[in-house]
């Protein structure tokens, strides 16, 4: 009936309309009617619409169909002087309860329908981690839209936003934070995300933390996109860097994406234990390689298992600990950033560090390099390729690379040893003896050691030797 009155209201004003402009057309070859009949119409209209009004305002209002809670109509603070914890959390329980009768995402997660807390571009104070409820699991939220500021009791070893079922198993899926400005106030960390399903962390300014900006701990399918993460807030240079600690996001979990973010000072950047994430875009400039600071931190040694593109490390690197299945391509290194694998146990399988650029000072540094401080070498080295990379003021290291030489004798010997990344692992050869003149010697292949290719021929001739050599071709037939 509500939903009509509109529509009725406008169609009696036009009927009411076309009344009065018949009883003014005075040219009209139709009889007209009396004067009081105008009149006695009008009256009846009026009474119609009063009735309308008056059943209208007798008829219940049914609940908002709207699944957008407001802060601030719980109470909330927006100013961040008031403690707005209990406020934030009775929205979020209230939003947990608008769920879609008949319908779920994975198994035991309800759907609520697209339900979302707008933070009005607020910001709040709070004292306790927001969580989620964990009686029964639900997913399609979101959460968004303002600013969190911890309090100066805030718990030390928690997050300001926690996905964290007290469950072993999944109990929330398509959850969104968006939009959010979490400030830690140096009190703990911004985000966790535990045992979690398809959680996006879009645009969001994750700062003054000391433990993680964003911990991703089990679940599946994270994706961090679009946002700022940093323990201080500077542009690089700050004075206070080499005392940065804590890490930018730490990931102990598989099948998670991080893309186009910048960690701008943490100890370490990335953390990564787990096994298929992709890493792109990411801009880390969180603590120099010489303050004892780490971009990315790969710690899945044996199955790693990870991407990492066209990426910028400026002036901080990759350590990969035993990497198999690692890939490195596309990405930028500034200020002598470099490349560093750390043998645990002496595995080295499946390695690309292709397409990338280095940029150094000159002082000599290696754009990929190795760490044998626990006393084990690499001894199982198996499809390594490090090549058509592009270098300027450091140390050029590759497994393939082409040389050539001139003599005029019976040998000839290209070095590799000052550009080959291992020191003495040529596993392919492939050679050709340019001779001068009509001339037409045997030759041979007469050692690879020490990165150096040997060819020797029976009689003296003038001619070039033309070398290219792989240390990549273990395993291959």
């Amino acid at each position: 009936m509500i939903s009509l009155l509109p529509t009725l209201v406008k169609l009696l004003m036009g009927f009411l309309c076309v009344t009065v402009f018949y009883v003014n057309h005075g040219d009209s070859s139709y009889p007209s009617p009396s004067t009081h009949d105008p009149i006695r119409r009008m009256a009846l209209m009026k009474a119609s619409l009063q009735t309308l009004r008056t059943v209208a305002a007798s008829t219940p209002q049914g609940p908002s169909p709207s699944r957008v809670h407001h802060a601030t109509e719980y109470g909330a603070d927006p100013t961040g002087i008031s403690d707005s914890t209990e406020a934030l959390q009775q929205a979020i329980s209230d939003a947990f309860i608008s769920r879609i009768e008949g319908t779920h995402l994975m198994e035991g997660i309800a759907d609520l329908g697209g339900t979302q807390l707008h933070l009005d571009g607020g910001t709040y104070k709070i004292s306790r981690p927001l969580r989620l409820p964990d009686t029964t699991g639900a997913g399609n939220f979101m959460l968004h839209g303002g600013s969190l500021l911890s309090s100066h009791d805030f718990p030390t070893d928690r997050h300001m936003i926690e996905l964290w079922s007290k469950s072993n198993s999944f109990m929330y899926e398509d959850i969104t934070l968006k939009d959010l400005m979490i400030n830690s106030n140096f009190i703990g960390g911004g985000i966790a995300v535990i045992n979690s399903l398809r959680t996006t962390i879009d645009n969001c300014y994750i700062s003054r933390f000391t433990s993680n900006g964003i911990l991703i701990q089990g679940g599946h399918e994270t994706f961090v996109t679009n946002s700022f993460i940093g323990q201080h807030i500077n542009v690089g240079g700050d004075h206070r860097e080499k005392n940065f600690s804590g890490i930018g996001i730490s990931i102990n979990g598989n099948d998670n994406s991080v893309s186009d973010v910048v960690i701008f000072s943490a100890a370490v950047g990335i953390m990564v234990q787990g096994q298929a994430n992709i890493f792109t875009g990411v801009h880390c400039y969180n603590k120099a390689t010489g303050w004892g600071g780490i971009g990315i931190h790969i710690r899945s040694p044996g199955l790693t298992q990870t991407r990492i593109l066209n990426s910028y490390f400026d002036f901080t690197g990759i350590v990969a600990e035993d990497p198999v299945q690692l890939h490195i391509s596309g990405s930028f290194f500034l200020g002598n950033a470099f490349v560093l694998i750390k043998s645990l146990k002496g595995v080295m399988s499946g390695l690309t560090i292709v397409d990338n650029m280095f940029s150094g000072d000159y002082t000599g540094v290696q754009i990929v390099q190795f760490d044998h401080s626990n006393g084990h070498y690499f001894t199982t080295i198996d499809q390594v390729v490090v090549d058509r990379n592009v270098v300027r003021g450091m140390i050029l290291k590759t497994t393939v690379a082409k040389g050539s030489k001139w003599s005029n004798g019976t040998k000839w010997t290209v070095d590799f040893s000052k550009v080959l990344l291992f020191p003495d692992l040529i596993q392919n050869v492939q050679y050709t003896l340019q001779a001068a003149g009509s001339s037409f010697p045997n030759h041979i292949l007469r050692n690879v050691s020490h990165n150096c290719v040997t060819v020797e021929s029976d009689v003296p001739v003038s001619a070039t030797l033309h070398v290219l050599v792989d240390q990549s071709m273990l395993g291959y037939v």
